[in-house]
């Protein structure tokens, strides 16, 4: 799976960005006594006892924003609860137990996952007794920590580590179920999803039922073809942000269509061939790429310019459009006749499975290694930026870290670079992958890189690095 996610919750001014700065051992956040300055989702990747996770600071809880952004921001707390593993509930353990307070403990008290209770502030032992209240609102006895005079940082990291759920790696000796896969069929207004799923049920050799999906939330049709069980995400059309009133059918089926998305394993993304790409599909495109979701661009009601049109003039047209996603498949279809719609779902399958690809640590040092060979990175201050060694540390999406001497000295035309390349050499070509680099800490002494340059320098062999 991927980076298991641990969001930072409470109401302002509890501290919430300090603790996530605090817990990377560096200023990620902004931190200001005055409430409402966090407004967007701040993510940090961190790493504790070879255990990695996002930490995912969120707004106050409860704050009424002064340029009237507070339903943006709630959403965004939302987005961060409904995509964690692990939630960080986090109170004030001088002023105690306040009204918010038990408003965001009631909020979080049915979630199906673990909540952590930290009563922040608790500076010394004295404060111990005062913070111990908080055990009422429902969350179990709160860890006392303080950020600003680093009291219980090792006995936080270890207790978000144990709440981590298991590696797949430890999940034991036999291989895992392959799970459904769930497809997203997302779209504007129009362009052929409701006809498309419609067909999926009067398909042949295909099992399909409908399971009701929770409140709010889009319908999920469950179905099997050759023997492998898909899950289609059902989902509204959409249209201009402009058009749409707030809480009116739109808004929510807006909503509706970003859940589905951080849902799936796969994104199809639906175009109409007789209508120009809109600003619609093209936010919808990034939502999908910021939630580092596989996609297939699909292209749908073919036969009406298949006559007319070949496919490579609307390939280059999607090109020109969606520049960041080049590597995505484009597949075109006829929904109501089925045309191609078997084989759709084979390429959804093999992005599924390319999603979930790993790639053992020593072919990857050895491609870094070959990629810095062919194009080392550009100078930064008259110096050349290094990398130590890489790894990958999740799938869905492929995860890899970086370690090297200075992050920021790597320019965004050399991670294209490197993207490209893992994209060129390894089984995950056209998904979306996660790229992290990371100071290396004076503690750690691997070189990997340098010791597979010299190795092949001298030998004359690409076998330098051992394999795993």
């Amino acid at each position: 799976m991927g980076i298991p996610q641990v969001a930072i919750v409470g109401r302002p001014n509890v501290g919430k960005s300090s603790l996530l700065n605090w817990l990377a051992g560096k200023r990620v956040a902004i931190v200001d006594d005055k409430p409402g300055v966090t407004r967007d989702r701040v993510f940090y990747l961190a790493e504790h006892n070879s255990r990695y996770f996002d930490l995912v600071d969120t707004g106050g809880m409860g704050h009424m924003d002064a340029d009237r952004l507070t339903d943006d921001i709630e959403e965004q707390i939302r987005f961060a609860i409904d995509s964690a593993d692990v939630v960080v509930f986090v109170a004030d353990a001088l002023e105690g137990i306040t009204t918010m307070d038990q408003e965001v403990a009631k909020e979080l008290r049915y979630l199906d996952k673990p909540v952590l209770c930290v009563a922040n502030k608790a500076d010394h032992e004295g404060v111990d007794p005062h913070a111990a209240d908080f055990h009422r609102l429902g969350h179990g006895a709160p860890l006392k920590v303080s950020t600003t005079q680093n009291r219980n940082r090792a006995v936080l990291l270890n207790r978000i580590a144990e709440l981590l759920p298991p590696p797949i790696d430890d999940l034991g000796d036999d291989e895992p179920d392959e799970p459904d896969m769930h497809v997203a069929i997302v779209g504007r207004r129009n362009t052929g999803k409701s006809t498309f799923v419609n067909t999926l049920v009067k398909a042949p050799r295909m099992i399909v039922s409908e399971v009701p999906g929770t409140t709010r939330d889009s319908v999920d049709v469950r179905f099997e073809l050759d023997d492998r069980a898909f899950v289609a995400i059902d989902t509204p059309g959409l249209r201009r942000r402009q058009a749409q009133q707030k809480h009116d059918m739109d808004f929510y089926g807006a909503h509706r269509a970003q859940r589905s998305i951080r849902r799936s394993d796969v994104v199809l993304l639906f175009l109409d061939c007789t209508e120009k790409i809109s600003r619609v599909d093209k936010q919808l495109a990034d939502y999908v790429a910021n939630e580092y979701k596989p996609c297939i661009f699909v292209v749908n009601k073919w036969d009406q310019l298949a006559d007319t049109m070949p496919t490579s003039k609307w390939v280059t047209y999607l090109q020109d459009n969606f520049r960041t996603m080049r590597y995505a498949p484009i597949a075109f279809i006829t929904g109501q006749s089925g045309k191609n719609m078997k084989a759709l779902l084979n390429h959804a399958s093999m992005l599924f499975k390319q999603s979930r690809a790993r790639v053992s640590t020593g072919r990857l040092n050895r491609m870094v290694r070959d990629s810095i060979a062919d194009n080392p990175p550009p100078l930064h201050q008259n110096r050349r930026p290094k990398v130590y060694y890489a790894t990958q540390v999740a799938v869905q999406p492929p995860t890899i870290v970086l370690f090297c001497n200075q992050p920021a000295a790597f320019t965004q035309p050399y991670r294209r670079y490197l993207l490209s390349r893992f994209r060129d050499e390894f089984d995950f070509g056209e998904v979306p992958i996660k790229l992290y680099l990371r100071k290396r800490e004076k503690t750690d002494t691997r070189n990997e890189i340098d010791a597979a340059l010299a190795g092949s320098e001298s030998h004359g062999t690409e076998d330098a690095l051992p394999a795993e």
